[in-house]
């Protein structure tokens, strides 16, 4: 149900039948719910340019509202504001449908797309850390409200698991296994990389060997390359076991690293070149972009191949774009990378263009990101300066959530404050980053995260487990009773619940998650007033269950919109 987009219509149509075919429309949620559901906002600019009186062209417009069955009141107010109410037997017909549909009444798009997403994407031989978090959440999110509009989507894992660095960690693996030792090392596989890149500075004659081996590994030497296979698989399985505490829908499946690309650079960077799109510069080949300047305003240069023919990322993103509109035949692509690579992936997609490898019907978009900062203002670190591994910090985040869990609820076994805090410090990790907008850096705090109040998670779980609540002290009722809207919380809340497809509509087409932890945030406090002015289990039988099937939809809608930013929900906290 796109309640936004139905009343937007309507209002269209009103300001069409008096002669304003191209004016904007401004309707939004009307600032004071005494005067009505929506305010529009935008006659009084079309009054200034057709030369008519505001309040009597506002009068024209709410007379044609008057006429839709949608609309109960259409009233001027001010210099030509609109205030609309609208009609309480058509919400709760709306809702009644809502109820009745698994799907809450929300349509599968009828043209689906194909849809990959680039997202989390670590570079392996190193331990996930806070930084991979925001990339693997908000790709999580949007992969699952895509999903649920009826989209098809494919989530790629693009880890870095090739480059020089491989040859550095294969040497000193070798070292470690003549040593006796190599098992031991590779259990933290942090300190593995840390020791490895150590005598990669210290000690020229390993360096000499670890830049053999990236040769040899370039060249395809199977005892290599078996060695190289050993620090991916160890990668992936510290990774997949972050993305298990997560709960993300990423499988081992869904990579499709740097090395999946390996023998499809060269014909890559060869047919530039033969499309005269890149050129031999010295030895090195690029492509010069004059849609792009340097700090000498001179073009770009987007380098695809060094002169010792080795390839960079830029050479690996192309081969890799081609691969998932050719073979994945995606519509739309999504890089769920940080902001610091805008200009990388707007160089990517002109040369992807000029290429005639990203047509006008795909859709290439860099859905960017902030920085998670410490309260200092600087990327979260330790105390020491180190940066913080992902999983200390979501085991941290379930400890903290579980001894705030047992202070409050003493009387929980010590399995069901396990239970608890594990959904509880999850989810507060997860919705302190999904609720901020993307683009901006915020700041992380412990406190204010697992709060149970304001716009947090713990609040929005603690709102859903109390719908939970009202329904088992209910007993039995008629779901299938009439509903009334008599009471102004009741309107108001109706109103919010059928906002949820428009809502997600918004962030299908903007990559915003925040929007919908917003749209939520909105539903739990709209409930809790509701709760508070609107008795439901001690009024009249027919009020009860009117009530109660506004309750179900709130939990429901609570319950599914969290899902869809992979949050779990419980029954009693």
């Amino acid at each position: 149900m796109k309640l936004h987009q139905l009343v937007a219509a309507e209002v269209e149509q009103a300001f069409s039948a008096n002669g304003l075919t191209d004016q904007p429309i401004i309707l939004q949620p009307a600032k004071n719910r005494d005067f009505g559901d929506y305010q529009i906002n935008g006659v009084m600019g079309a009054a200034k340019k057709t030369r008519q009186n505001p309040r009597e062209l506002a009068q024209k417009v709410a007379n044609a509202l008057q006429q839709n069955p949608l609309i109960a009141t259409a009233e001027v107010a001010g210099p030509g504001f609109i205030n609309l109410k609208l009609r309480p037997e058509k919400l709760t017909q709306y809702i009644k449908a809502s109820l009745q549909d698994e799907h809450l009444g929300i349509a599968r798009n009828s043209k689906p797309q194909t849809i990959v997403i680039d997202y989390s994407s670590p570079n392996l031989a190193k331990e996930m850390h806070v930084g991979h978090l925001r990339s693997s959440i908000i790709g999580d999110s949007l992969n699952r409200v895509l999903t649920f509009l009826g989209h098809k989507v494919i989530a790629q894992n693009h880890v870095g698991d090739w480059g020089t660095q491989f040859g550095m960690l294969v040497a000193y693996l070798i070292e470690q296994q003549q040593n006796g030792r190599a098992d031991l090392e590779l259990a933290d596989l942090e300190q593995f990389y840390r020791n490895a890149k150590v005598r990669f500075d210290e000690d020229k004659n390993f360096a000499d060997t670890a830049r053999d081996y990236v040769v040899k590994l370039q060249s395809g030497d199977a005892s290599v390359l078996a060695l190289w296979q050993q620090f991916v698989q160890t990668s992936l399985q510290h990774a997949q076991a972050v993305y298990k505490k997560l709960g993300l829908k990423l499988l081992p499946a869904d990579v499709t690293g740097e090395s999946f690309y390996n023998d499809q650079l060269q014909s890559t960077v060869n047919e530039l070149l033969a499309k005269g799109i890149a050129v031999d510069s010295d030895g090195t080949k690029v492509v010069f972009l004059d849609e792009f300047k340097n700090q000498d305003n001179e073009p770009a240069a987007f380098i695809i191949q060094k002169k010792d023919g080795g390839f960079l990322y830029a050479s690996t993103d192309l081969a890799c774009l081609r691969y998932r509109i050719n073979t994945l035949h995606g519509n739309r692509l999504l890089y769920v990378v940080d902001a610091r690579q805008s200009l990388h992936f707007d160089e990517l997609f002109t040369v992807a263009r000029k290429a005639g490898w990203l047509p006008d019907t795909v859709h290439a978009e860099h859905v960017p990101f902030g920085t998670m900062m410490g309260k200092d203002g600087k990327p979260f670190k330790t105390r020491s300066g180190d940066t913080v591994k992902l999983m200390d910090l979501l085991n941290e985040a379930v400890t903290r959530a579980s001894a705030l869990v047992a202070s409050k609820n003493p009387e929980l076994s010590a399995d069901e404050i396990a239970h608890i805090g594990e959904v509880v410090g999850i989810g507060a990790v997860k919705y302190a980053d999904l609720s901020k907008n993307r683009t901006s850096d915020y700041i992380f705090d412990w406190d204010s995260m697992l709060s149970f109040e304001g716009n947090t998670a713990p609040y929005l779980q603690y709102a859903y487990t109390r719908v939970q609540s009202v329904f088992r002290k209910a007993g039995t009722w008629d779901n299938n009773a009439a509903i009334t809207l008599n009471e102004a919380m009741e309107q108001q809340l109706a109103v919010e619940l059928l906002k949820f497809e428009d809502v997600l509509d918004s962030v299908a087409n903007t990559s915003y998650p925040h929007y919908l932890a917003a749209y939520l945030y909105q539903i739990a406090t709209l409930f809790s007033r509701f709760y508070e002015a609107c008795p439901i289990l001690k009024a009249d039988e027919a009020t009860r269950n009117s009530r109660l099937q506004l309750t179900s939809l709130t939990g429901k809608t609570l319950q599914r919109g969290l899902a869809l930013l992979g949050i779990d929900t419980l029954e009693t906290m």
